[in-house]
């Protein structure tokens, strides 16, 4: 463990002291309800957790966003909240809604777009440092609440499902370059990209090229997808999930088929997040496998889009 991954660790356990939210909120983690699913060699765990409304539930239309204070600017917020710089851009914030026993918020200090477009490295360099962790992303319209502030988030390793499982799911090779090996996972619950390197500057290379192949909706400034990130034994791993929608029509449904389930890089990670007690209760193996399909990109653009990549490959 490095030396910034002990730096947060402390200040996790003062803010917890001085800041009454911070305190309820992590101490609440210890009393989450918790099940868990199986589909074949992965897990699902699905989280009963009341403080995530705010984000499951963040209105995130322009004009909700225009009429807010933007509540990761330095100028909001809140005094007792204190922060680590890292480098001359970001600084690190606990989460005081947190799902992970260890959670930062990680901010640019200046109010610009959550995009990743040219902020990948960043993404590698803080997973390095903060090696105890893992470091995520998600976009403007795939579970960030705050889509009109860039930041990262970061959690302790050993929660997510995902790290566990990538080291055993089937994959298939598309590029290799420079102690860089970009694959598609294959045989699994929703489709994804794995980037494994041991060179950040042949990573960044590879996630261009990814980013350059994806779809951009129209009237949106990129393309949709989650990203978790972590360093392990000299090496990066990067999962890339393209994003098919925001959220699945269970949110917007009435009655007994409303579902307030709002997927991000967590839920991806094997980790469902329910912030209400009925829909916790009431999810099954069946009603997760329909938001992931619904959510994730189809097999068809899938095997689009690895294609693309792989002759991008040829051309250059």
């Amino acid at each position: 463990m490095g030396g910034l991954s002990q730096q947060v660790k402390q200040l996790l356990k003062d803010q917890v002291t001085v800041w009454e939210l911070a305190r309820k909120n992590y101490a609440a983690l210890e009393q989450v309800q918790v099940k868990s699913f199986s589909f074949g060699d992965s897990v699902i765990r699905v989280q009963f957790n009341p403080a995530r409304i705010q984000s499951s539930a963040a209105k995130v239309d322009a004009k909700s966003i225009q009429e807010r204070k933007c509540f990761l600017c330095p100028a909001s917020l809140p005094e007792v909240q204190q922060g680590i710089p890292f480098g001359e851009e970001y600084q690190i914030l606990i989460n005081p809604f947190p799902i992970f026993p260890e959670h930062f918020t990680i901010p640019d200090y200046l109010h610009t777009d959550q995009r990743i477009n040219g902020r990948y490295e960043d993404m590698l360099d803080l997973a390095q440092v903060l090696d105890d962790y893992v470091v995520f992303y998600n976009g403007p319209k795939c579970g960030a609440s705050a889509p009109d502030h860039l930041h990262f988030q970061a959690g302790n390793k050993g929660f997510l499902p995902l790290e566990q499982e990538i080291r055993k799911t089937d994959r298939e090779r598309l590029l290799s370059n420079d102690g860089c090996t970009i694959y598609r996972l294959k045989d699994t619950l929703w489709n994804g990209f794995l980037i494994e390197s041991t060179a950040k500057s042949a990573a960044v290379s590879f996630f261009d090229r990814l980013y350059e192949q994806m779809e951009v909706p129209a009237d949106e400034p990129e393309p949709r997808m989650n990203i978790l990130t972590w360093y392990e034994k000299k090496t990066w791993y990067s999962v890339i999930f393209p994003r098919e929608k925001h959220r699945p029509d269970c949110y917007f449904a009435e009655g007994e088929a409303n579902c307030l389930i709002s997927p991000a890089s967590v839920d991806l990670g094997g980790v469902f997040i329910t912030p209400l007690e009925k829909d916790f209760r009431n999810i099954t193996a069946g009603r997760i496998t329909q938001i992931l399909s619904e959510i994730t990109i189809t097999d068809e653009k899938m095997n689009l889009l690895a294609a693309r990549v792989q002759h991008t490959k040829m051309e250059k």
